[in-house]
Protein backbone atom coordinates (compact mmCIF):
# COMPACT_ATOMS: atom_id res chain seq x y z
CA UNK A 1 0.00 0.00 0.00
CA UNK A 2 1.16 3.55 0.53
CA UNK A 3 4.56 4.40 1.97
CA UNK A 4 2.84 6.24 4.82
CA UNK A 5 1.19 3.02 5.96
CA UNK A 6 4.49 1.11 5.73
CA UNK A 7 6.18 3.88 7.66
CA UNK A 8 3.56 3.51 10.38
CA UNK A 9 4.25 -0.22 10.61
CA UNK A 10 8.00 0.24 10.68
CA UNK A 11 7.65 2.84 13.39
CA UNK A 12 5.95 0.14 15.43
CA UNK A 13 8.76 -2.45 15.08
CA UNK A 14 7.98 -5.07 17.69
CA UNK A 15 9.73 -8.11 18.99
CA UNK A 16 7.23 -10.33 17.11
CA UNK A 17 8.98 -9.93 13.77
CA UNK A 18 11.77 -8.58 11.67
CA UNK A 19 11.87 -6.22 8.74
CA UNK A 20 13.43 -7.31 5.45
CA UNK A 21 15.30 -4.52 3.67
CA UNK A 22 17.53 -3.92 0.66
CA UNK A 23 20.48 -1.57 0.37
CA UNK A 24 19.71 1.95 -0.71
CA UNK A 25 21.21 3.62 -3.72
CA UNK A 26 23.74 5.32 -1.44
CA UNK A 27 25.42 2.00 -0.61
CA UNK A 28 25.36 -0.10 2.53
CA UNK A 29 22.24 -0.09 4.67
CA UNK A 30 24.47 0.51 7.70
CA UNK A 31 26.78 3.36 6.80
CA UNK A 32 28.33 3.97 10.20
CA UNK A 33 27.90 1.56 13.08
CA UNK A 34 30.06 3.76 15.28
CA UNK A 35 27.60 6.62 14.97
CA UNK A 36 24.71 4.34 15.90
CA UNK A 37 25.96 2.56 19.03
CA UNK A 38 25.11 4.42 22.22
CA UNK A 39 22.63 6.72 20.51
CA UNK A 40 19.42 7.40 22.43
CA UNK A 41 16.31 6.62 20.39
CA UNK A 42 13.54 8.06 22.51
CA UNK A 43 12.15 8.71 25.96
CA UNK A 44 8.56 7.66 26.47
CA UNK A 45 6.21 8.39 29.37
CA UNK A 46 3.63 5.67 29.97
CA UNK A 47 0.62 6.76 32.00
CA UNK A 48 -1.51 4.14 33.73
CA UNK A 49 -4.30 3.31 36.13
CA UNK A 50 -5.29 -0.15 37.37
CA UNK A 51 -7.04 -0.62 33.99
CA UNK A 52 -3.84 -1.24 31.99
CA UNK A 53 -2.50 -4.29 33.90
CA UNK A 54 -6.01 -5.80 33.97
CA UNK A 55 -6.38 -5.41 30.19
CA UNK A 56 -2.95 -6.93 29.75
CA UNK A 57 -3.81 -9.94 31.93
CA UNK A 58 -6.97 -10.57 29.90
CA UNK A 59 -4.97 -10.16 26.68
CA UNK A 60 -2.58 -12.97 27.65
CA UNK A 61 -5.37 -15.39 28.49
CA UNK A 62 -6.12 -14.93 32.18
CA UNK A 63 -9.69 -15.70 33.23
CA UNK A 64 -11.89 -15.48 36.31
CA UNK A 65 -12.56 -19.20 35.77
CA UNK A 66 -9.24 -19.73 37.58
CA UNK A 67 -9.41 -18.43 41.19
CA UNK A 68 -5.62 -17.90 41.12
CA UNK A 69 -6.10 -15.28 38.40
CA UNK A 70 -8.38 -13.00 40.43
CA UNK A 71 -5.53 -10.97 41.93
CA UNK A 72 -4.48 -9.99 38.39
CA UNK A 73 -8.03 -9.14 37.25
CA UNK A 74 -9.75 -7.44 40.21
CA UNK A 75 -8.39 -4.15 41.50
CA UNK A 76 -10.25 -4.70 44.78
CA UNK A 77 -8.37 -7.90 45.54
CA UNK A 78 -6.19 -7.75 48.65
CA UNK A 79 -3.30 -9.14 46.59
CA UNK A 80 -3.97 -7.11 43.41
CA UNK A 81 -0.86 -6.97 41.24
CA UNK A 82 0.26 -7.05 37.62
CA UNK A 83 1.98 -9.84 35.74
CA UNK A 84 5.77 -9.37 35.61
CA UNK A 85 5.73 -9.64 31.81
CA UNK A 86 3.69 -6.43 31.78
CA UNK A 87 7.11 -4.75 31.97
CA UNK A 88 7.47 -5.01 28.18
CA UNK A 89 4.42 -2.80 27.58
CA UNK A 90 5.84 0.61 28.61
CA UNK A 91 9.24 -0.39 27.17
CA UNK A 92 8.27 -1.32 23.62
CA UNK A 93 6.65 2.00 22.76
CA UNK A 94 9.80 3.95 23.61
CA UNK A 95 11.86 2.32 20.84
CA UNK A 96 9.34 2.28 17.99
CA UNK A 97 9.62 5.78 16.65
CA UNK A 98 13.36 6.33 16.46
CA UNK A 99 14.63 3.43 14.32
CA UNK A 100 13.52 4.61 10.83
CA UNK A 101 15.19 8.02 11.21
CA UNK A 102 18.33 6.76 12.95
CA UNK A 103 21.43 8.49 11.50
CA UNK A 104 23.83 5.95 9.98
CA UNK A 105 21.05 3.45 9.25
CA UNK A 106 19.82 3.93 5.68
CA UNK A 107 16.33 2.51 5.37
CA UNK A 108 14.48 2.62 2.06
CA UNK A 109 10.84 2.18 3.04
CA UNK A 110 9.85 1.62 -0.57
CA UNK A 111 11.82 -1.64 -0.55
CA UNK A 112 10.38 -3.18 2.62
CA UNK A 113 9.56 -6.80 1.79
CA UNK A 114 7.84 -9.64 3.61
CA UNK A 115 8.50 -9.82 7.33
CA UNK A 116 10.04 -12.95 8.80
CA UNK A 117 9.74 -13.92 12.43
CA UNK A 118 13.08 -14.11 14.19
CA UNK A 119 13.89 -11.84 17.07
CA UNK A 120 14.87 -11.93 20.74
CA UNK A 121 13.70 -10.31 23.96
CA UNK A 122 15.33 -10.14 27.38
CA UNK A 123 13.50 -8.64 30.35
CA UNK A 124 15.06 -8.13 33.78
CA UNK A 125 13.34 -6.77 36.88
CA UNK A 126 16.05 -4.90 38.75
CA UNK A 127 13.85 -4.08 41.72
CA UNK A 128 10.81 -6.03 42.82
CA UNK A 129 8.55 -2.98 42.82
CA UNK A 130 7.23 -2.93 39.26
CA UNK A 131 3.91 -4.20 40.63
CA UNK A 132 3.83 -1.47 43.26
CA UNK A 133 4.50 1.18 40.64
CA UNK A 134 1.92 -0.04 38.14
CA UNK A 135 -0.89 -1.40 40.26
CA UNK A 136 -1.75 1.03 43.02
CA UNK A 137 -5.52 0.63 43.20
CA UNK A 138 -7.58 3.74 42.43
CA UNK A 139 -4.40 5.71 41.70
CA UNK A 140 -2.82 6.95 38.52
CA UNK A 141 0.84 7.35 37.75
CA UNK A 142 3.48 7.00 35.09
CA UNK A 143 6.57 5.07 34.05
CA UNK A 144 9.37 6.58 31.99
CA UNK A 145 11.29 4.41 29.51
CA UNK A 146 14.55 5.45 27.82
CA UNK A 147 15.75 3.43 24.80
CA UNK A 148 19.30 3.37 23.42
CA UNK A 149 21.22 1.42 20.77
CA UNK A 150 23.38 -1.06 22.72
CA UNK A 151 25.15 -2.53 19.68
CA UNK A 152 24.82 -3.49 16.03
CA UNK A 153 26.03 -6.80 14.59
CA UNK A 154 26.88 -7.88 11.06
CA UNK A 155 25.42 -11.34 10.42
CA UNK A 156 26.17 -11.36 6.71
CA UNK A 157 22.62 -11.94 5.54
CA UNK A 158 21.42 -9.17 7.81
CA UNK A 159 22.15 -6.80 10.66
CA UNK A 160 21.10 -7.27 14.29
CA UNK A 161 20.21 -4.17 16.24
CA UNK A 162 20.37 -4.48 20.06
CA UNK A 163 18.11 -1.97 21.77
CA UNK A 164 18.28 -1.44 25.54
CA UNK A 165 15.26 0.06 27.29
CA UNK A 166 15.47 1.19 30.92
CA UNK A 167 12.13 1.84 32.62
CA UNK A 168 11.90 4.08 35.68
CA UNK A 169 9.27 4.66 38.33
CA UNK A 170 10.23 8.13 39.44
CA UNK A 171 14.00 7.86 39.94
CA UNK A 172 13.95 4.12 40.59
CA UNK A 173 15.04 1.82 37.77
CA UNK A 174 12.46 -0.96 37.93
CA UNK A 175 12.80 -2.84 34.66
CA UNK A 176 15.35 -3.39 31.91
CA UNK A 177 14.48 -4.79 28.47
CA UNK A 178 16.75 -5.70 25.59
CA UNK A 179 15.12 -6.10 22.18
CA UNK A 180 17.09 -7.77 19.38
CA UNK A 181 15.84 -6.85 15.92
CA UNK A 182 17.07 -8.60 12.77
CA UNK A 183 17.17 -6.64 9.50
CA UNK A 184 17.41 -8.97 6.50
CA UNK A 185 19.60 -7.64 3.69
CA UNK A 186 21.35 -5.10 5.90
CA UNK A 187 24.53 -7.10 6.56
CA UNK A 188 28.01 -7.18 5.05
CA UNK A 189 28.88 -3.69 6.21
CA UNK A 190 32.12 -4.84 7.86
CA UNK A 191 30.86 -4.97 11.44
CA UNK A 192 31.45 -7.53 14.19
CA UNK A 193 29.33 -10.70 14.42
CA UNK A 194 28.97 -10.99 18.20
CA UNK A 195 28.56 -8.71 21.20
CA UNK A 196 29.28 -9.21 24.90
CA UNK A 197 26.24 -7.01 25.55
CA UNK A 198 23.79 -9.46 23.97
CA UNK A 199 21.73 -11.72 26.25
CA UNK A 200 21.67 -15.16 24.64
CA UNK A 201 18.99 -17.83 24.59
CA UNK A 202 19.69 -21.28 26.07
CA UNK A 203 18.45 -24.60 24.72
CA UNK A 204 16.30 -26.64 27.15
CA UNK A 205 17.62 -29.84 28.78
CA UNK A 206 17.52 -32.98 26.65
CA UNK A 207 14.94 -34.77 28.77
CA UNK A 208 11.15 -34.78 29.02
CA UNK A 209 9.76 -31.51 30.43
CA UNK A 210 8.90 -31.28 34.11
CA UNK A 211 5.60 -29.56 33.34
CA UNK A 212 3.46 -28.88 30.27
CA UNK A 213 0.57 -26.42 30.15
CA UNK A 214 -1.69 -25.90 27.13
CA UNK A 215 -3.75 -22.78 26.44
CA UNK A 216 -6.27 -22.44 23.63
CA UNK A 217 -6.12 -18.89 22.30
CA UNK A 218 -9.37 -17.36 21.11
CA UNK A 219 -10.18 -16.05 17.64
CA UNK A 220 -10.19 -12.58 19.21
CA UNK A 221 -6.93 -12.97 21.16
CA UNK A 222 -4.97 -10.52 19.03
CA UNK A 223 -7.88 -8.06 18.95
CA UNK A 224 -7.94 -8.12 22.76
CA UNK A 225 -4.17 -7.99 23.25
CA UNK A 226 -3.77 -4.96 20.95
CA UNK A 227 -5.72 -2.91 23.53
CA UNK A 228 -2.49 -2.96 25.58
CA UNK A 229 -1.05 -0.54 23.02
CA UNK A 230 0.25 -2.44 20.00
CA UNK A 231 -1.99 -1.19 17.20
CA UNK A 232 -0.11 -2.83 14.32
CA UNK A 233 -2.81 -3.75 11.72
CA UNK A 234 -0.82 -6.93 10.93
CA UNK A 235 -2.61 -8.53 13.89
CA UNK A 236 -6.18 -7.64 13.04
CA UNK A 237 -6.57 -6.59 9.36
CA UNK A 238 -6.64 -9.54 6.90
CA UNK A 239 -5.71 -7.37 3.91
CA UNK A 240 -2.71 -5.92 5.70
CA UNK A 241 -1.62 -9.39 6.87
CA UNK A 242 -1.76 -10.53 3.24
CA UNK A 243 0.67 -7.74 2.30
CA UNK A 244 3.08 -9.26 4.79
CA UNK A 245 2.70 -12.70 3.22
CA UNK A 246 0.40 -14.20 5.87
CA UNK A 247 -2.85 -15.97 5.06
CA UNK A 248 -4.54 -14.16 7.97
CA UNK A 249 -3.61 -11.87 10.89
CA UNK A 250 -1.04 -13.34 13.27
CA UNK A 251 -0.92 -13.20 17.04
CA UNK A 252 1.49 -10.73 18.63
CA UNK A 253 4.72 -12.45 19.64
CA UNK A 254 4.53 -10.58 22.93
CA UNK A 255 1.09 -12.08 23.50
CA UNK A 256 2.48 -15.63 23.22
CA UNK A 257 5.33 -14.43 25.45
CA UNK A 258 2.79 -13.35 28.09
CA UNK A 259 1.06 -16.75 28.00
CA UNK A 260 4.37 -18.54 28.59
CA UNK A 261 5.54 -16.16 31.32
CA UNK A 262 2.37 -16.51 33.39
CA UNK A 263 2.51 -20.31 33.11
CA UNK A 264 6.05 -20.35 34.50
CA UNK A 265 5.00 -17.91 37.23
CA UNK A 266 2.15 -20.18 38.37
CA UNK A 267 3.92 -23.52 37.97
CA UNK A 268 7.22 -22.66 39.66
CA UNK A 269 6.69 -19.47 41.71
CA UNK A 270 3.14 -19.95 43.05
CA UNK A 271 2.09 -16.72 41.29
CA UNK A 272 4.42 -14.71 43.54
CA UNK A 273 5.41 -11.83 41.25
CA UNK A 274 8.31 -10.85 43.52
CA UNK A 275 10.05 -14.14 42.71
CA UNK A 276 10.10 -13.42 38.95
CA UNK A 277 13.56 -12.00 38.25
CA UNK A 278 14.23 -12.18 34.50
CA UNK A 279 13.01 -13.78 31.27
CA UNK A 280 14.67 -14.42 27.91
CA UNK A 281 12.96 -15.65 24.72
CA UNK A 282 13.49 -16.02 20.99
CA UNK A 283 10.48 -15.66 18.71
CA UNK A 284 10.83 -18.42 16.13
CA UNK A 285 7.49 -18.96 14.34
CA UNK A 286 4.20 -17.07 13.98
CA UNK A 287 1.04 -18.09 15.84
CA UNK A 288 -2.49 -17.58 14.56
CA UNK A 289 -5.34 -16.63 16.91
CA UNK A 290 -7.34 -19.73 17.78
CA UNK A 291 -4.32 -22.04 17.88
CA UNK A 292 -3.22 -23.84 21.05
CA UNK A 293 -0.06 -22.71 22.82
CA UNK A 294 1.75 -25.56 24.56
CA UNK A 295 4.37 -24.38 27.07
CA UNK A 296 6.94 -27.01 28.04
CA UNK A 297 9.02 -26.27 31.15
CA UNK A 298 12.18 -27.69 32.75
CA UNK A 299 13.44 -26.74 36.22
CA UNK A 300 17.22 -26.47 36.65
CA UNK A 301 17.89 -24.89 40.05
CA UNK A 302 16.57 -21.32 40.03
CA UNK A 303 16.31 -21.25 36.23
CA UNK A 304 13.19 -22.49 34.45
CA UNK A 305 13.85 -23.38 30.81
CA UNK A 306 10.84 -23.35 28.51
CA UNK A 307 9.68 -23.42 24.92
CA UNK A 308 6.25 -22.81 23.45
CA UNK A 309 4.89 -24.93 20.63
CA UNK A 310 1.82 -24.57 18.44
CA UNK A 311 0.07 -27.78 19.43
CA UNK A 312 -1.79 -28.17 16.14
CA UNK A 313 1.40 -28.09 14.04
CA UNK A 314 4.16 -29.07 16.47
CA UNK A 315 6.19 -26.01 15.42
CA UNK A 316 8.18 -24.14 18.06
CA UNK A 317 6.91 -20.55 18.35
CA UNK A 318 9.15 -19.51 21.26
CA UNK A 319 12.57 -21.15 21.51
CA UNK A 320 15.44 -21.15 23.99
CA UNK A 321 13.41 -19.38 26.65
CA UNK A 322 14.16 -19.27 30.34
CA UNK A 323 12.99 -17.55 33.50
CA UNK A 324 15.26 -16.87 36.46
CA UNK A 325 13.30 -17.04 39.71
CA UNK A 326 14.15 -15.97 43.25
CA UNK A 327 14.10 -18.81 45.81
CA UNK A 328 11.09 -18.79 48.12
CA UNK A 329 11.78 -17.25 51.51
CA UNK A 330 11.33 -19.41 54.57
CA UNK A 331 8.12 -18.46 56.33
CA UNK A 332 7.18 -18.95 59.98
CA UNK A 333 5.13 -22.01 60.81
CA UNK A 334 1.52 -21.57 59.75
CA UNK A 335 0.45 -22.53 63.27
CA UNK A 336 2.79 -20.11 65.01
CA UNK A 337 0.88 -16.92 65.85
CA UNK A 338 2.39 -13.48 65.55
CA UNK A 339 3.07 -11.77 68.85
CA UNK A 340 2.51 -8.04 69.05
CA UNK A 341 1.37 -6.40 72.26
CA UNK A 342 -0.90 -3.42 72.70
CA UNK A 343 -3.57 -4.09 70.05
CA UNK A 344 -7.08 -2.99 70.96
CA UNK A 345 -8.56 -5.65 68.72
CA UNK A 346 -7.16 -8.42 70.96
CA UNK A 347 -9.78 -7.58 73.60
CA UNK A 348 -12.58 -7.90 71.04
CA UNK A 349 -11.45 -11.32 69.82
CA UNK A 350 -11.00 -12.55 73.38
CA UNK A 351 -14.60 -11.52 74.15
CA UNK A 352 -15.83 -13.24 70.99
CA UNK A 353 -13.92 -16.33 72.10
CA UNK A 354 -15.76 -16.41 75.43
CA UNK A 355 -19.12 -16.14 73.66
CA UNK A 356 -18.22 -18.92 71.22
CA UNK A 357 -17.41 -21.21 74.17
CA UNK A 358 -20.89 -20.55 75.55
CA UNK A 359 -23.00 -21.02 72.41
CA UNK A 360 -20.55 -22.35 69.81
CA UNK A 361 -22.75 -25.27 68.72
CA UNK A 362 -25.60 -22.91 67.84
CA UNK A 363 -23.28 -20.55 65.94
CA UNK A 364 -21.72 -23.38 63.92
CA UNK A 365 -25.19 -24.41 62.72
CA UNK A 366 -26.02 -20.84 61.69
CA UNK A 367 -22.73 -19.83 60.09
CA UNK A 368 -20.73 -22.91 58.95
CA UNK A 369 -17.63 -20.90 57.97
CA UNK A 370 -14.05 -20.13 59.01
CA UNK A 371 -12.96 -16.46 59.16
CA UNK A 372 -9.38 -15.26 59.35
CA UNK A 373 -8.45 -11.75 60.41
CA UNK A 374 -5.09 -10.18 59.55
CA UNK A 375 -4.74 -7.13 61.78
CA UNK A 376 -2.10 -4.63 60.67
CA UNK A 377 -0.14 -1.92 62.42
CA UNK A 378 2.06 0.60 60.61
CA UNK A 379 1.30 -1.20 57.34
CA UNK A 380 2.51 -4.63 58.49
CA UNK A 381 0.61 -7.65 59.77
CA UNK A 382 0.79 -7.44 63.57
CA UNK A 383 -1.62 -10.19 64.61
CA UNK A 384 -3.78 -12.90 63.08
CA UNK A 385 -6.99 -14.25 64.56
CA UNK A 386 -9.23 -17.07 63.39
CA UNK A 387 -12.94 -17.43 64.20
CA UNK A 388 -13.84 -21.04 63.39
CA UNK A 389 -17.62 -21.43 63.24
CA UNK A 390 -17.50 -24.51 61.05
CA UNK A 391 -15.75 -27.30 62.93
CA UNK A 392 -16.88 -29.01 66.16
CA UNK A 393 -18.43 -26.52 68.57
CA UNK A 394 -16.47 -23.59 67.17
CA UNK A 395 -13.27 -21.88 68.34
CA UNK A 396 -11.46 -18.57 68.40
CA UNK A 397 -7.66 -18.61 68.45
CA UNK A 398 -4.60 -16.55 67.55
CA UNK A 399 -2.85 -17.35 64.29
CA UNK A 400 -3.91 -18.25 60.74
CA UNK A 401 -6.70 -20.74 60.07
CA UNK A 402 -5.62 -24.30 60.80
CA UNK A 403 -7.76 -25.39 57.88
CA UNK A 404 -8.44 -23.16 54.88
CA UNK A 405 -10.31 -19.95 55.68
CA UNK A 406 -13.56 -19.29 53.82
CA UNK A 407 -13.08 -15.52 54.13
CA UNK A 408 -10.01 -13.50 55.09
CA UNK A 409 -10.22 -9.89 56.28
CA UNK A 410 -7.31 -7.45 56.41
CA UNK A 411 -7.44 -4.04 58.09
CA UNK A 412 -5.55 -2.01 60.64
CA UNK A 413 -6.11 -2.30 64.37
CA UNK A 414 -7.52 1.24 64.46
CA UNK A 415 -9.89 0.69 61.53
CA UNK A 416 -11.05 -2.62 63.04
CA UNK A 417 -12.08 -0.83 66.23
CA UNK A 418 -13.91 1.86 64.23
CA UNK A 419 -15.84 -0.84 62.37
CA UNK A 420 -16.84 -2.92 65.40
CA UNK A 421 -17.79 0.23 67.37
CA UNK A 422 -19.93 1.26 64.38
CA UNK A 423 -17.98 4.49 63.85
CA UNK A 424 -17.29 3.31 60.29
CA UNK A 425 -19.68 1.41 58.05
CA UNK A 426 -18.07 -1.89 56.87
CA UNK A 427 -19.12 -1.28 53.26
CA UNK A 428 -17.61 2.21 53.32
CA UNK A 429 -14.41 0.78 54.79
CA UNK A 430 -14.30 -1.82 52.01
CA UNK A 431 -14.84 0.60 49.13
CA UNK A 432 -12.32 3.07 50.55
CA UNK A 433 -9.68 0.33 50.65
CA UNK A 434 -9.37 0.26 54.46
CA UNK A 435 -10.99 -3.18 54.72
CA UNK A 436 -9.81 -5.86 52.30
CA UNK A 437 -11.52 -9.20 51.83
CA UNK A 438 -10.79 -12.33 49.86
CA UNK A 439 -12.62 -15.62 49.59
CA UNK A 440 -16.40 -15.89 50.00
CA UNK A 441 -17.32 -12.26 50.61
CA UNK A 442 -21.03 -13.05 51.05
CA UNK A 443 -20.23 -14.92 54.29
CA UNK A 444 -19.19 -11.59 55.81
CA UNK A 445 -22.89 -10.81 56.30
CA UNK A 446 -23.18 -13.75 58.71
CA UNK A 447 -20.10 -12.63 60.60
CA UNK A 448 -21.49 -9.11 60.95
CA UNK A 449 -24.57 -10.59 62.62
CA UNK A 450 -22.37 -12.52 65.07
CA UNK A 451 -20.33 -9.42 65.94
CA UNK A 452 -23.41 -7.34 66.60
CA UNK A 453 -25.26 -9.95 68.67
CA UNK A 454 -22.50 -11.56 70.67
CA UNK A 455 -19.39 -9.39 70.99
CA UNK A 456 -20.80 -6.63 73.27
CA UNK A 457 -19.44 -3.96 71.02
Amino acid sequence: ESISVLNDVLSQIESQGNVSMNSTSSGSVVSSSASIVGRELATNVYKYTHLEPILYALGVGMSTKDPDHLKFLFEGSEDFCCLPSFGVIPAQTSMFGGVPSLPGLNIDLAKVRKRSVKSDLWTSFLKQNLTTCTCSSFLTGQLTSVSTIADILDKGSGAVLLIDVNTYCGKDLVCYNQFSLFFIGAGRFGGKRTSEKAKVTVDPPKRPPDAVISDVTTADQAALYRLSGDWNPLHVDPSFAALGGFKKPILHGLCSFGFAARNVLKQFANNDVNRFKAIKVRFARPVFPGQTLQTEMWKEGNRIHFQTKVKETGEVAIAGGYVDIVPALDKPSAREPLKTAGLQSDLVFEEIGRRVKEIGNELVKKVNAVFQWDITKDGKTAMQWTIDLKNGSGAVYQGPARSSADTTFTLSDEDFMDVVQQKTNPQKAFFSGKLKMKGNIMLSQKLEMILKDYAKL
